[in-house]
């Protein structure tokens, strides 16, 4: 079995080795899930059943491998016995009797070998059924979180409680979401397929929407004791990279993951010793991993060769621009900040949010002085979007104190250490009211 990064899994536990035997499942499971429920799903047209098949398969490796050993093409054998489940399913539907008897002729002439039923209904190439998952679970007739579970379930195989677990939300709730996703997709009556046109772009953004949701809900949790988490931030990466490989001709795609490859480069010095959150500009350079770095520059390059030069580039292909400035600078002071706040400004126009104009005020303050980045925020005080968001105080804080008004700045950060619901990130703006307050007596 080969995965998309082109490893070869070592030999699976011995027969009677039932601990092994789990663990090899669950790596076959996460890494196959996909591929498996896509293939099914083209077959009966329902991703809520296909997923249901993938799942008796599982089950049925479950219990037969620990004694029969792991097979040496597992996701082939789990593929096979999805297959014949989904052939039983169709046996019921008298709908399809034509189709079964096509089915049943192929089936019987295949002697039951692994590689027999894999050949079976192959008609198209897996990445296109992989591509098809994953423009139906991030179909926009789903609202947003129920989106990011059904693709973390469907594409990331994993599992309800470990979604739960990094959304910090209970396991009944993610359930729910998936179980009203799939229904929902079933009675809107998705087509399993690759849409065309304006529907394909207004569907990609939805995509890649979600897949960097994950990432950013990895790289800076919203909630918690935990300021990264490096498993969202892998499993968004995985998902980037795999839809790079089955779209190659999208510029958006090629420049969301070089953002995100980025971005992860700069993991290991973004949290100090006890896990607190370090800014960009503290961070010790030397712990980015050049290899993420070099990675983001090629996935940047695909995207502007993708784009070849027509009209502004997207927001996930201008963020990854922004990204490389700061990869670029050897030290902080080296960093280009007037190129990031000019990129910034198109990425404004491009796609206007006030988030975005919080982060062009920085790169304004950090170019321009601290004055002229104030004027940005002061600019976006009246944004009901922004009402509850801590960032919009912490960067106000951060530019008042910068110009000595260390009253103000003080007031800011309390403000939004009271309005994150993430822990370290809270105690970091404590200490800087703390610092606040200390200049100011």
């Amino acid at each position: 079995m080969t995965t998309e990064t082109g490893t070869e899994p070592g030999p699976g536990p011995e027969p009677g080795d039932a601990a092994g035997t789990h663990r090899a499942v669950d790596a076959v499971w996460r890494l196959e899930s996909a591929r498996i429920i896509a293939g099914l799903a083209r077959l009966v047209r329902d991703v809520g059943l296909a997923e249901e098949l993938a799942q008796d398969a599982l089950v049925t490796a479950l219990e037969q491998w620990p004694e029969s050993g792991v097979p040496d093409n597992p996701g082939a054998w789990l593929m096979a016995v999805g297959k014949r489940r989904a052939i039983d399913r169709i046996r019921r539907d008298q709908t399809l009797e034509r189709k079964l008897e096509e089915i049943g002729h192929r089936l019987d002439a295949a002697d039951g070998s692994t590689e027999d039923f894999a050949a079976v209904l192959e008609d198209e190439p897996i990445e296109d059924d992989i591509l098809r998952l994953v423009f139906t679970a991030c179909h926009p007739v789903l609202p947003t979180p129920a989106r990011v579970a059904l693709t973390l379930r469907m594409l990331g195989g994993l599992a309800t409680d470990e979604i739960a677990r990094a959304f910090l939300v209970p396991e009944s709730t993610v359930a729910q979401r998936i179980v009203r996703a799939k229904r929902t997709l079933a009675e809107a009556g998705v087509p399993f397929e690759v849409p065309a046109g304006e529907e394909r772009a207004g569907r990609l953004s939805s995509v890649l929407e979600v897949i960097y949701l994950i990432f950013n809900e990895g790289y800076a949790a919203t909630a918690g004791d935990d300021w990264v988490r490096a498993d969202l931030c892998q499993e968004a990466l995985r998902l980037g990279r795999l839809l790079a490989g089955l779209a190659p001709g999208e510029a958006e795609v090629h420049g969301l993951v070089a953002l995100m490859e980025i971005q992860a480069s700069r993991t290991r010095a973004r949290t100090g010793p006890k896990g607190e959150p370090v800014q960009i500009l503290d961070q010790n350079r030397g712990l980015w991993d050049q290899l993420l770095i070099r990675r983001g520059y090629a996935a940047l390059l695909r995207a502007e060769k993708a784009a070849g030069g027509a009209g502004t580039p997207g927001p996930y292909v201008l963020q990854a621009a922004i990204a490389v400035c700061h990869a670029q600078a050897r030290t902080a002071e080296e960093t280009d900040w007037e190129r990031i706040a000019t990129l910034y400004g198109v990425l404004a126009q491009r796609a206007p949010s006030p988030v975005v104009e919080l982060n062009r005020a920085v790169a304004v303050g950090m170019a321009y002085g601290p004055e002229k980045g104030l004027e940005v925020v002061d600019a976006l005080r009246g944004e009901a979007s922004l009402r509850s968001y801590h960032l919009l105080p912490s960067v106000r804080g951060d530019l008042l104190y910068k110009l000595g008004r260390f009253a103000e700045a003080k007031e800011e950060f309390e403000r939004a250490a009271s309005l994150t619901r993430n822990g370290p990130e809270r105690n970091v703006l404590q200490e800087r009211a703390a610092a606040a307050a200390a200049k100011q007596a």
